[in-house]
């Protein structure tokens, strides 16, 4: 079998300035607390900025974030009211005040409050009406608009009449928000159960020697050199099971290295930058695109009310990156990820000493072990026999869509769950490592023991992600970054890549892809229409931005979870090493990416079926006959 050679560290040449810029980032990262505290010093931090931000409201008044299905992609939208509060026989009520813009001058906006169903102007101490931009921070929507008709001239800002505001958490109410949810903050941390319920199947196939079997079965008929490629590769396939891939993949491809001796650090750097990094490609059309696409043609419709845009639209543009990122990604790992790491030691996520240790002495399957493995094949088979004529039978559990997905995608976590602990059970059985249903429950016992760290990062995370939620900083953030974009002019081109790196940025403060593009959808679609960007375009360039930011930002709840197991190799790394790891492929990827799109846009490449880009060719023509975008 050919393998890549792992150097070990001794006689291993000093690093070069992007290696020592690497260890500096490694060694300033690890300087930080431990994730957990983070966490808690960002729920701090929110608290301040909430307080400094939100309007010096009368008393009586605050600022409430209520449900909005009248914006731009309907569902999980919420606005910023301001109204009054009082207590009544029934309990506390609250008056919405609805904002009414002063746009005589559109460079000096103001806001007065008015009760609707009075029509009481609310003064404040001098009796004037109150001027919400002058007593704290306040963003007025704005809308591009074509307000001459001359497709050569770029549109305007207007004002739509809704004011966004910060929620100050250091009030009554926001304590007191603070303590209520603070259970639910914690239960209801996206990964936490997705990683708990996957690791209650992963780690009994550990356990039992299931992986450790399949891994030397596999490795044995692979290509050494083709480890990296296979491990980019099918991190980029899994988002067709939504997150799950950060749960499966991260320790299979640790163990995969560390069996051919090589650095298991690299095999998690290789398949976690595909999962997160590759998270815009993919072969087939995943259940993330119908929702990016509604989102877009909602956006769409405000200029052009017969706009469609189809799910498969940017099909074409994800297949090629499917490809050149597997190889970018493997060129990446070898020339930089993986060469920087086989100058550690073992003791710091290095390459293992030799062979034997790597593999524990065995590298050929025992009787048992090809038994074992046999067995468990046909029960994970006939496991996906009967998960596969679930989907496809009418009227079953996982046939048909809900909320938009296939019903197998909704629930891919359990299904993944059952689809590796029954093969886990058998192969345990067979090979007389599990002898009862006390060594069976065992296995699942000792995989939690091991998942203590993330349940207690999961509890500080989850208040951080809620209260910044809460505030409604994200959202006001998302609006200013959209008008000073806006602002600058660029061209098509500088538009796209300024875009992308606008997009990077609020990934590293905002982890949801869907509420990020919630949020900049109804700004940057038509607004990008208005100067000749069809809006697939504009889509894509926004799933650019927010996937190669993944792997570095700490507002990816998956990121401490990873992190975890890069720690099981690496006892002393922190949240550093995994970011100087990481940073290789962010910055590869980006500008790969980069050239890719401003290319696609400049020859008028098709994104995928169903986009336009012939309609589209000779730029927008506002009330033209043809001239949609």
């Amino acid at each position: 079998m050919s393998n890549e050679p792992a150097t070990n560290p001794p006689g291993t040449p000093k690093a070069g300035i992007f290696g020592s810029l690497l260890n500096g980032v490694e060694w300033l990262g690890n300087k930080l607390p431990d994730p957990a505290f983070l966490f808690l010093i960002g729920v701090f931090i929110v608290l301040g900025l909430s307080h400094v931000a939100s309007p010096d409201l009368p008393s009586g008044f605050e600022v409430r974030w209520v449900p909005d299905t009248t914006r731009a992609g309907g569902v999980d939208q919420q606005r910023g009211v301001i109204g009054r509060v009082s207590v009544t026989e029934s309990g506390e009520v609250f008056e919405p005040a609805s904002i009414i813009v002063e746009d005589d001058d559109p460079n000096d906006l103001k806001a007065r409050l008015v009760i609707d169903a009075t029509g009481e102007v609310v003064s404040g101490p001098d009796g004037e009406p109150i001027n919400i931009a002058d007593r704290g921070w306040a963003v007025f929507e704005k809308v591009p608009v074509d307000t001459d008709g001359d497709p050569d001239t770029p549109p305007e800002l207007v004002a739509n009449g809704e004011v966004m505001f910060a929620q100050s958490l250091i009030t009554s109410e926001g304590w007191y928000w603070l303590l209520s949810s603070m259970e639910a903050n914690f239960l209801g941390f996206a990964p936490l159960g997705v990683v708990l319920l996957g690791m209650l199947g992963i780690g009994p196939m550990e356990r039992v020697g299931l992986i450790s079997a399949l891994l030397r079965a596999a490795l044995s008929r692979v290509p050494g050199t083709l480890l990296t490629p296979a491990m980019i590769f099918l991190g980029i396939m899994s988002s067709l099971g939504s997150d799950a891939g950060y749960v499966v993949l991260p320790p299979l491809a640790a163990l995969a290295y560390l069996s051919v001796g090589r650095s298991p650090l690299a095999g998690i750097a290789a398949v976690f930058a595909g999962v997160a990094a590759g998270f815009n490609a993919n072969l087939l059309i995943t259940s993330l695109e119908p929702m990016m696409s509604e989102f877009s043609q909602n956006a769409a419709q405000s200029i052009d009310p017969d706009r469609v845009v189809t799910a498969t639209a940017t099909w074409y543009f994800m297949a090629a990156s499917t490809v050149v990122l597997t190889f970018v990604g493997w060129a990446t790992t070898a020339m930089f990820v993986e060469k920087r790491l086989n100058t550690k030691s073992v003791e710091d996520g290095g390459p293992p000493t030799d062979r034997e240790n790597a593999d524990g002495g065995q590298s050929t399957l025992t009787a048992s072990e090809v038994k074992g493995l046999v067995w468990s094949g046909v029960a994970f088979g006939f496991g996906l026999a009967v998960t596969t004529a679930l989907v496809l039978w009418e009227g079953s559990p996982l046939y048909g869509n809900q909320g938009g997905q296939p019903r197998w995608v909704v629930v891919v976590v359990p299904l993944m769950f059952l689809l590796t602990i029954i093969p886990a059970v058998v192969y345990g059985t067979v090979v007389g490592n599990i002898k009862s249903t006390k060594d069976a429950a065992q296995t699942m016992v000792e995989s939690m023991a091991g998942m203590a760290p993330i349940i207690v990062l999961a509890f500080f995370a989850g208040q951080f992600v809620a209260a910044f939620d809460e505030s409604g900083l994200g959202r006001m953030l998302a609006f200013s970054g959209g008008e000073w974009l806006f602002n600058q002019q660029f061209g098509a081109g500088a538009l796209l890549i300024a875009f992308i790196l606008v997009t990077m940025v609020f990934n590293l403060f905002v982890g949801s892809m869907s509420a990020k593009y919630a949020l900049f959808a109804p700004i940057f679609v038509p607004m990008f229409m208005l100067i000749g960007i069809r809006p697939e375009m504009t889509q894509t360039a926004y799933r650019i931005g927010d996937s190669t930011t993944n792997i570095i930002t700490p507002l990816n709840p998956y990121l401490v979870i990873v992190l975890m197991y890069v720690q099981k190799y690496a006892s002393r790394a922190g949240i550093g090493t995994l970011i100087a790891m990481m940073l290789p492929y962010t910055i590869v990827f980006t500008v790969v990416w980069m050239i890719m799109i401003v290319a696609w846009n400049a020859f008028g490449i098709p994104l995928g079926v169903g986009d336009p880009v012939d309609v589209f060719s000779d730029g927008y023509t506002a009330g033209a006959a043809g001239g949609t975008p």
